[in-house]
């Protein structure tokens, strides 16, 4: 198995690249969000709809990136962390702790579970 490049990965992320983050996803990819009304956030599942949700994030937070990233992976398994930091269309600028807990399957990841520091405003 070929092992995933998180920095890459992190990489195309800050670049606004769907595409090469695409790449990087099985055709039936996971992605559990860092919010939502489920204990796992809300899961979006296949490769369409994660991309379009991955999309929504720039056009939510057009310079949204993701600072200070370290990886790490473990057989089948991946976390990165890192600083999530962006501009609200109100012009304050958000900033949170989190990571990104990967499962890898054929050298993609199929599941990318995000979790965040929610910060009281």
């Amino acid at each position: 198995m070929n092992e995933v490049d998180l920095q890459k990965y992190s990489d195309a992320w800050n670049a606004h690249d769907i595409d090469k983050i695409m790449s990087f996803h099985t055709k039936d990819c996971v992605f559990e969000t860092g919010g939502g009304s489920e204990k796992y956030g809300t899961r979006i599942t296949g490769f369409e709809a994660v991309r379009q949700r991955f999309i929504e994030v720039w056009t939510e937070l057009p310079d949204v990136r993701f600072e200070n990233g370290t990886h790490f992976l473990s057989g089948n398994r991946g976390c990165s962390e890192w600083t999530f930091v962006a501009t609200r269309p109100d012009g304050t600028v958000m900033e949170m702790n989190g990571c990104d807990l990967f499962t890898f399957e054929g050298g993609k990841i199929k599941v990318k579970n995000s979790l965040l520091k929610h910060r009281a405003s």
